[in-house]
């Protein structure tokens, strides 16, 4: 038998001990993922087996973090990146390293139907069945698009990857040093006891600068509810616990005091009374509060709404694209002047095929600006544009109460604890008002511009909800499968 101590003892520092013990477990993955291991020689992988670079180990190490401790995964397609973080000793995650995506494919927005060649959007769970050591594309592991929250929308697709190559048809694009890296990452994670790690997939970073630049993008609805589960992992640097009911996400839900038993979640079915926390329910009430009027501010003084180019299909991170002859960076944020001399993260293929141009010359000045830190707004002479940072102080007495410390926050003020009652099995999101939009002239695009141009290619919607609606949102980070059971061929 194979307990989770055994594999933080010296008998893994072997290299053909090792090698051989993450054979069985990979293999007892593939096995039951309904896998045909017979032409699997795992043990003799070199890819899946190769250790973490000793550099990184390092950084691991310096930023008090155990090497098998948990992992988590973020995704941004605006900022073409892939954060990794890691649980620190303290017990939060902490960033450990932040990888540029060489290539994503589609649209900003979630994955609507197989073919679509859309990189999702949304929170999805990897267990070590989805960990691929034979992809195609050197190392890869598969998102688990979809998961019941896609699935309950009638959404489709298979095969959604974070993989190597540089090469994307629906999935986020590594190069094949930096899946290495990654893939190595979760495979110590799993080592460590970690039954799955959490990937959240995001269209941008959801700051108020963007939310008030894409405000009149049909996906908004969607985008404002996985916000939520953004803002949760924000104030408390914990993996936010995931169910959903009535076709919406539903993030960090508690049984409720007077209830014997605990609440059960189904995707399409009505949602069961539940209770958030309290520290965390006015934490995150907080942080939206300051958000809203950050953006509400911003849409106020004009800021650019982003142009919408369905024609292009997906980005590239800048680093990638500066390094290829009259590359474009997509929908990504636009190359910048001297990031021509940043060394790239791993190998470019030749066969990589970078997105087409996405502005025109008069415009390409414009949105470099508005993705940076100053939004370009309309503007009187004299008008400044405030920050859009709302981070600032946040709850002492989390780590008393839920055993998680931190000091990321918002200097908003403290909800009441009413906002962490019972929630109601008929209770509905709670309609967000419109905030007032005025726009002045040139440079900037006015709403009824962006409109005129959104509805020459419309994209569907992700769900016909209220524009501006809160709602709340994915896929339990608990799986039902065990991790004894995913690793019963090891034992």
């Amino acid at each position: 038998m194979i307990y989770r101590s055994d594999f933080r003892g010296s008998d893994l520092r072997g290299p053909l001990v090792r090698a051989l013990v993450i054979s069985a477990v990979l293999a007892a993955g593939l096995a039951l993922s309904g896998c045909n291991t017979d032409e699997m020689s795992l043990a003799s992988n070199a890819k899946a087996n190769k250790p973490i670079p000793e550099k990184l180990v390092a950084e691991i190490a310096a930023k008090d973090m155990d090497l098998q401790s948990p992992m988590l995964v973020r995704l941004f397609k605006q900022e073409a990146e892939l954060e990794v973080w890691k649980q620190n000793r303290s017990g939060q995650f902490a960033l450990l390293k932040t990888y540029p995506i060489c290539r994503w494919s589609g649209d900003l927005g979630p994955k609507i139907k197989e073919g679509d060649r859309q990189a999702p959007e949304g929170f999805y769970n990897i267990t070590p069945a989805q960990m691929n050591p034979q992809s195609s594309y050197y190392l890869s592991f598969n998102m688990g698009y979809p998961n019941a929250f896609d699935k309950s929308l009638g959404r489709t697709g298979s095969q959604l990857m974070v993989h190597g190559d540089c090469s994307s048809r629906g999935c986020y694009a590594m190069t094949d040093e930096q899946i290495s890296d990654i893939y190595a990452l979760g495979r110590e994670s799993f080592f460590g006891g970690q039954r799955s790690f959490q990937v959240q997939a995001y269209p941008f970073k959801m700051t108020p600068v963007n939310m008030a630049r894409h405000r009149n993008n049909p996906n908004m609805p969607f985008w404002k509810m996985i916000k939520q589960g953004y803002d949760h992992f924000e104030v408390t640097k914990q993996e936010p616990k995931v169910e959903f009911c009535e076709n919406k996400y539903v993030f960090d839900p508690a049984q409720p005091a007077n209830m014997s038993r605990a609440p059960v979640f189904n995707a399409s079915a009505k949602c069961p009374a539940y209770t958030v926390t309290p520290e965390i329910a006015d934490a995150v009430a907080q942080k939206q509060r300051a958000d809203d009027a950050k953006t509400a501010e911003l849409v106020a003084k004009g800021v650019a709404i982003a142009a919408r180019r369905p024609d292009i299909d997906g980005g590239m991170n800048r680093i990638f694209a500066s390094k290829l002859p009259e590359a474009s960076t997509g929908l990504s944020d636009p190359i910048v002047p001297g990031i021509e001399s940043v060394r790239a993260p791993g190998t470019i293929p030749p066969h990589v095929n970078p997105p087409k141009p996405n502005l025109e010359p008069s415009s390409a000045s414009l949105l470099a600006s508005a993705s940076s830190e100053e939004p370009v707004v309309a503007v009187t002479p004299g008008t400044k544009v405030a920050s859009a940072s709302s981070e600032g102080g946040f709850f002492s007495n989390l780590a008393k109460k839920v055993g998680i410390g931190g000091s990321s926050g918002t200097t908003a003020s403290a909800t009441p604890a009413s906002t962490a009652a019972t929630i109601a099995a008929k209770s509905k999101p709670t309609p967000a008002a419109k905030p007032a939009v005025s726009v002045a002239a040139k440079p900037v695009l006015t709403p009824a511009d962006a409109t005129k141009q959104a509805s020459a290619a419309p994209r569907p919607p992700s769900k016909p909800t209220e524009q501006g609606a809160l709602l709340s949102g994915a896929a339990s980070v608990v799986p039902a499968n065990s991790f004894d059971t995913r690793f019963s061929a090891a034992k």
